[in-house]
């Protein structure tokens, strides 16, 4: 079985949080594929990647860039993984995938949107009843994360 974990944003934006959690895939030497719910999210996410630090930027492609092979990380508005990635992130309105393919899928979702919440929670019990590992994150105050299910 996978592993799903919900990560939920209510303190920082996704901006702020997909950096680092993408950022420690690579140290791992795992492969990632990140699935927004519209191209223009993923279009700003794109952008954002390449500058989010002034020290360097998080390797990644698009369809528009091509040699999905070659990328660490991957962003997609579909269900696609042609970098064989074996952590999926979903964001920005993005249905949770069957995990079955994957080591594990992190659903990131903001938790001032009622409608975001809703949906993780359903994802969440459609994850559990499936026999996934399910784990629920949430940042302190001080911005660290801690599981809190």
């Amino acid at each position: 079985m996978s592993e799903v974990l919900f990560y939920h944003l209510d303190r920082q934006p996704l901006e702020r949080v997909l950096p680092g959690l993408l950022e420690k895939c690579i140290e791992r030497g795992w492969r990632a594929v990140v699935q927004f719910g519209s191209e223009e999210r993923l279009d700003a996410i794109d952008a954002h990647l390449w500058t989010w630090r002034d020290d360097g930027f998080l390797p990644h492609g698009t369809a528009k860039d091509g040699h999905a092979a070659l990328q660490p990380v991957w962003l997609t508005a579909g269900d696609d993984n042609p970098n064989e990635a074996t952590v999926r992130f979903v964001a920005d309105g993005a249905a949770l995938p069957d995990p079955a393919g994957y080591q594990r899928v992190v659903m990131l979702f903001d938790g001032n949107d009622n409608d975001a919440v809703d949906r993780a929670r359903s994802a969440w019990k459609e994850a559990r009843t499936a026999g996934h590992e399910t784990t629920y994150w949430q940042q302190s105050e001080r911005g660290a994360w801690e599981r809190k299910g």
